[in-house]
């Protein structure tokens, strides 16, 4: 279990660490093997070449009109083009001109690129793309939840299974290259990208992000329904301690190692073919300028031969944002020299120019271009491009789109939708007279999909796909004229005249269904400082509140907005995320009781505005003022999520009371559903707790979880063999230990101790 290598060693004087890395090859090039065709290429390709295959461009460089305003509807400059491919060499070109394209323009200006590609140049353009939660900027495609919703059905099954919808219809448009998924843990609330997450958990985020990787790539990226996925940000971008986007973030050694390493790992080892950049500073030193992460940590110790890519103009921002560098040609030379391998620039050819001033000066040794080039290379021969740029000339993709990717999107939102709170067994609502339907959420394509729905922040209702149903009008096909629709309030303002009068029609109700939102974003234009929901949204909570007519809330937010203020006027509470096309259905039909909700908290639910600790806290963080372990108490726990049916966990055992390190924690259970109503899905949770380490330990960490489904009135035998190993943790040394002592195993409401004995 011990892993040598050592973060942080962040050096302030760039000029000596880098002159010192110049002479002879790396360690990682001394443990690779080569490609024989791909380093005859390279020792053919000239200094422009190669720094051309390193360049990548937005797609605006190349098409008619300016940067950030083209001529509608889109096309290529033949000239812009022409200059990136052939006279500039560049190797790969990203994004989307604005907002997204039809299947056939996305497929004749992937074409136009590759044919010209092949007819001047021997390598072939790799064209790259966000694609989050679907191919979210084909205007056919599917969209499914977002990430942090896929986690909460923590079912992996599902979420390979949209990866492969998305690589299918992404590789449809000739794009091969997918930048997702975000392997970041999900442990800053307040952060603008937590729903592009997993969660705030490492092993749910290490299984839920394998599992997008092999959905994107399957067993060969070749395949003409795969694409190359690429894990995001390494590494440590997601815990700034403001909450606020591409801030600094600072995070010991030691729990960078054990916490937001390991998501990484685990891709790395189930053949992720590229990674993204943090685009933020870890520690004082932005990551695209340090050479301890990028060269000896993701290519010396975990010994990653993939392509390593900036985020948007991340070296630009080395002069302007970070103010590490004096001008833009240092931090070219900073970030080359630090291990990136490509420069997503990407609105001119300042980066290409400089790097090739640079290696002709002799400060960038054409050997370092080498190493890159070739891992550029590596990744176009592993998805085919030498053979076929585009594939949906040679083959069939007529199911973008189709009823079955429908299907399991609504699979996906179904299990994803997480049941809060129900006192009395208010949902599902059956019987009854008018439903009364309000709040922002309700009759909004924006709010389902979230950002990176056919435009970056997915604000435009524009690109709304109407024939997909909202909340609101999914509601109606469940309950017909029995809906009575009143908006009442938008994401920031009160309609207080309409509430007023709605107030006045009380008796003319019997349930109210209060759709709550926020507005979609990401990245900067997502911050926000506070999780506060808006005094509009409260307002409206607080008012309908006075009419005593039973109220469920659905929350369709981008993180957790505080809902403590309103949550004891409710009945009934759904975290709804941002669902996806066929999240309105999905959650109408939960509200119906067609559909037993089965979603987890993939998350830890603050109940404050400052107190956002995740579940596996640390006990000195449980004090409360009173000096009891009594401070832990968010609005909802990590893991936590009701369903119309209940079952009861007997039987469990731990097959031995005393473990050694090198053996299996062995445990069982019978899980049995109460209801003989509806079939029940559970997320059986098996935690452990350490009780005294020489590290101090977590109150409990998650160690193994299986979805199951069990028939009315049904059992299922429910087994987990844990290798010992699993309870190993980063010691003072930094490196991985196990040391002998008493834990504590948590499963449903039983607790069994056992020691682990190093024998």
């Amino acid at each position: 279990m011990t892993k040598n290598y050592t973060l942080g060693k962040l050096l302030l004087v760039t000029t000596i660490f880098f002159t010192s890395c110049q002479s002879g090859t790396t360690t990682w090039e001394q443990k690779t093997s080569k490609d024989p065709e791909l380093t005859k290429m390279i020792a053919e390709m000239s200094i422009e070449e190669k720094v051309g295959q390193m360049t990548q461009l937005n797609l605006d460089v190349i098409s008619v009109g300016e940067i950030y305003n083209l001529k509608e509807p889109h096309e290529l400059d033949e000239a812009k083009l022409r200059k990136a491919v052939v006279d500039k060499h560049v190797g790969s070109i990203l994004n989307v001109g604005g907002h997204a394209y039809d299947l056939a323009h996305w497929q004749d200006l992937t074409k136009q690129i590759a044919d010209l590609a092949s007819s001047e140049n021997k390598i072939p353009v790799i064209y790259g793309i966000d694609a989050i939660h679907g191919a979210n900027y084909i205007m056919e495609g599917t969209l499914f939840p977002q990430p942090l919703a896929q986690a909460a059905t923590w079912n992996e099954s599902l979420v390979e299974r949209g990866a492969e919808i998305t690589a299918y219809e992404t590789r449809a448009s000739g794009v091969p290259w997918n930048f997702s998924p975000v392997l970041d843990l999900g442990r800053q609330p307040l952060w603008s990208r937590m729903f592009e997450t997993y969660g705030e958990d490492v092993l749910l985020a290490k299984r839920m992000g394998n599992a997008a990787v092999r959905g994107y790539q399957g067993d060969d990226a070749s395949d003409p329904y795969r694409v190359a996925a690429t894990m995001k940000h390494f590494i440590g971008y997601s815990w700034s301690f403001t909450g606020q986007d591409r801030t600094p973030v600072y995070i010991h050694d030691r729990q960078l190692k054990e916490y937001f390493l390991p998501t990484f790992e685990a891709a790395i080892e189930e053949g992720a073919l590229s990674v993204m950049i943090n685009s933020g500073e870890l520690n004082g030193i932005p990551v695209h300028a340090d050479y301890d992460i990028l060269t000896e940590l993701l290519r010396n110790e975990l010994g990653y031969d993939g392509v390593a890519v900036t985020d948007w103009e991340d070296i630009i921002k080395l002069k302007g944002n970070h103010r590490i560098a004096a001008d833009l040609k240092e931090a070219v030379y900073i970030s080359v020299m630090a291990g990136i391998d490509m420069s997503m620039t990407p609105n001119d050819y300042s980066f290409t120019d400089l790097l090739i001033e640079l290696v002709n000066e002799g400060r960038v040794p054409e050997s370092r271009l080498d190493e890159s080039v070739y891992r550029i290379l590596l990744l176009k021969k592993r998805l085919g491009l030498f053979d076929n740029a585009v594939t949906f000339e040679d083959n069939d993709y007529s199911a973008v789109g189709s009823a079955d990717h429908d299907r399991v999107n609504y699979e996906t939102a179904c299990e994803a939708i997480t049941l809060l709170k129900n006192e009395n067994n208010r949902l599902p609502i059956t019987e009854g007279g008018k439903i009364l339907v309000t709040g922002p959420s309700a009759d909004s394509h924006i709010l389902l999909n979230g950002a990176w729905s056919r435009t970056w922040l997915g604000r435009d209702p524009q690109y709304d796909d109407t024939e997909k149903s909202t909340l609101l009008e999914a509601l109606k096909a469940n309950y017909g004229d029995r809906i009575e629709y009143a908006p009442l309030a938008s994401l920031d303002s009160l309609f207080a005249s309409d509430l007023a009068n709605i107030k006045r029609r009380s008796s003319a109700y019997s349930e109210v269904i209060i759709c709550l939102g926020e507005l979609p974003g990401t990245e900067i234009p997502g911050n926000i400082t506070s999780l506060e929901l808006p005094q509009a949204q409260k307002d409206l909570c607080h008012g309908l509140a006075e009419m005593g007519v039973p109220m469920t809330a659905i929350m369709m937010f981008n993180r957790p907005r505080l809902v403590a203020d309103v949550e004891p006027h409710f009945d009934a509470m759904i975290m709804g995320y941002n669902p996806g096309d066929e999240g309105g259905i999905a959650i109408a039909d939960v509200i119906a009781g067609k559909v037993n909700p089965s979603g987890r908290l993939p998350i830890t639910y603050p109940r404050y505005v400052s107190a956002h600790l995740t579940y596996d806290h640390k006990w000195t963080e449980a004090i409360a003022s009173d000096f009891s372990f009594s401070a832990y108490k968010p609005q909802w726990k990590f893991g936590d999520g009701l369903s119309y049916s209940s079952c009861t966990y007997t039987d469990v055992t731990l097959q031995a009371d005393t473990i050694g390190f090198e053996d299996t924690i062995d445990i069982s259970c019978k899980v049995t559903n109460q209801s003989a109503d509806y079939a029940h899905k559970e997320v059986v949770q098996v935690y452990i707790a350490d009780k005294v380490a020489s590290i101090t330990p977590s109150v409990k960490r998650l160690r193994d979880f299986k979805k199951i489904e069990i028939e009315p009135n049904g059992s299922v035998e429910v087994s987990f063999s844990i290798p010992a190993s699993e309870l190993s943790f980063v010691g003072v040394e930094n490196d991985w230990i196990l040391e002998e002592g008493d834990f504590e195993l948590h499963l449903g409401d039983t607790s069994l101790p056992f020691y682990l004995k190093n024998e």
